[in-house]
């Protein structure tokens, strides 16, 4: 499709229809070919091969309730004992980061409580850790490895 800032991987992609399907590992099966995805599939790949992250220990479209809705966080990663750990948000490569894309991510942190929160577009990504014990907030250089989160 098109160059992220992640790196390349050998993604499964088929025709079907009129349009193209990617295998997504988490979810073990092909799903429609979309930017959004494409951003999705190049960030979880990079999270299990350069981070070290479990893909057992993923889950990608994973629902939520907050109040009386039903909300789905693009990926969420848990512990050996599955409490979320992080929840990252995906935009395609054209979308800005702004404010109502973290919004859209604390609205879901609200229910997860979780340490870190990842948003990414493919080209920038913005990764906090957060401090609840001082209600504060602290953004990292880099995303960390699986081993830094446990």
């Amino acid at each position: 499709m098109y160059s992220l800032n992640l790196p390349t991987y050998d993604a499964k992609i088929r025709k079907k229809g009129s349009g193209l399907e990617i295998f997504d590992p988490l979810r073990r099966k092909y799903v429609s070919l979309t930017p959004e995805e494409w951003v999705r599939q190049h960030f979880v790949n990079y999270l299990i091969t350069d981070k070290n992250y479990p893909a057992s220990l993923m889950s990608n479209e994973a629902g939520i309730k907050l109040n009386s809705l039903t909300l789905r966080c693009d990926t969420i990663v848990y512990n050996n004992i599955l409490e979320a750990l992080m929840v990252i948000e995906y935009k395609e490569s054209n979308v800005q980061i702004t404010q109502q894309v973290f919004d859209q991510i604390v609205r879901y942190n609200n229910v997860l409580k979780v340490p870190y929160i990842v948003v990414s577009n493919g080209i920038t990504h913005y990764c906090c850790k957060i401090d609840y014990e001082n209600q504060s907030y602290e953004y990292l250089t880099e995303i960390p490895d699986y081993q830094t989160l446990i």
